[in-house]
């Protein structure tokens, strides 16, 4: 561990800021790439750095070009490919999405496995390339054996399919060791004042942002757990070629918003729990960007298992409403979201 180093991708992003505060915990020298240095938000990670007095070290790559990855990966041990477009509403083109999600993982492996001193290289794909696609008369509990109908999904599954297939391609040709990381809906502290659409749905619900709640399903996991995930696919002998399923309890939507009513309603946030029928999310979607993501999931519970992490790398999720409200503490905190006070009502007539 001493004197390894990792190269974390996207390492601005939610999820990846959680890598690195995992990695330099465990000891291991970090070198976090970026799209552009120069308009990147990493005062978060610099902060990470000074707490945890480590080694960080940021260089600038973009996953829609091939400069930068040669250097990026120059020296690493270990490559964690966690950036990837995250788009806050469904793309004009889904090949604006698709095309740098696949190609971008293409230009690191290959880097990777060009650099002579990779060892192994964990991927962030998503549960989205496992259950999508399936629509309701699919639903069961899904495992790592089963992989999205990409033909009848919707963009954002179709780029986590796309790309995770394309990884395994490149990873066994190339003689990769290769481990995917397939987290559900991912919740958590954020790290810093930068509104990320991983948690917007919590944002949604504590700011009021809709009325009412759609009947959405969720199996909660936390961003803590899922760097947890990571660092025990990357030291752990033995678990290349292999996906695994990260992945908490199931909750709809509608019992999040209990979660966060019961707490804070008290503190001035008037989260709704009244529910939203379908048709209607189709106009709530119009307000909320986030929403139209899930237009395809309504109705259908994300059921997936995380049997196999639990046995063969020894992780476990933490209770879902320790990080729901971990979540909303820290959208407060950051100024992402500020109570609102309930509206008057005009006095009745004399």
């Amino acid at each position: 561990m001493v004197g390894e180093r990792v190269l974390v991708t996207g390492a601005a992003g939610f999820l990846a800021g959680h890598g690195v505060v995992e990695l330099l915990a465990a000891g291991y020298a970090v070198r976090g790439s970026v799209r552009r240095l120069a308009t990147a938000d990493v005062a978060h990670l610099r902060a990470i750095e000074e707490r945890a007095g480590g080694s960080l070290e940021l260089t600038e790559a973009s996953l829609d070009a091939d400069d930068g990855w040669d250097q990026a990966v120059k020296g690493c041990d270990y490559v964690w490919h966690m950036a990837s477009p995250n788009p806050a509403a469904p793309p004009a083109d889904e090949n604006e999405l698709i095309r740098p999600a696949v190609d971008g993982t293409r230009r690191v492996l290959r880097a990777a496995a060009a650099s002579g001193t990779v060892r192994r290289v964990v991927l962030t794909s998503s549960t989205d390339a496992i259950t999508r696609g399936y629509g309701r008369s699919g639903v069961r509990l899904r495992t790592e054996a089963d992989w999205t109908d990409p033909d009848r999904a919707a963009a954002y599954p179709r780029s986590k399919f796309f790309a995770e297939r394309a990884a395994w391609e490149f990873a066994g040709s190339a003689g990769l060791e290769l481990v995917t990381i397939n987290p559900a809906l991912v919740l958590g502290p954020v790290l810093s004042a930068t509104r990320r659409t991983s948690v917007e749905l919590v944002q949604v619900l504590l700011a009021r942002e809709i009325p009412a709640v759609p009947r959405l399903g969720f199996a909660v996991t936390d961003v803590r757990d899922v760097a947890v995930a990571h660092r025990l696919a990357m030291e752990t002998p033995g678990v290349a070629g292999n996906r695994y399923i990260v992945a908490g309890e199931h909750l709809w939507l509608r019992e999040m918003a209990a979660i966060l009513a019961a707490e804070y309603r008290p503190r001035g946030y008037r989260v709704p729990t009244g529910p939203l029928p379908t048709p209607a999310l189709w106009l709530a979607a119009r307000f909320a960007p986030r929403l139209k993501l899930t237009l395809s999931m309504a109705g259908i519970p994300q059921l997936v298992s995380a049997d196999k992490a639990g046995t063969e790398l020894g992780w476990r999720s933490r209770p879902a409403r320790e990080t729901i409200l971990a979540t909303a503490e820290s959208l407060i905190a950051n100024g992402l979201v500020r109570a609102r006070p309930a509206r008057r009502r005009a006095p009745a007539p004399v």
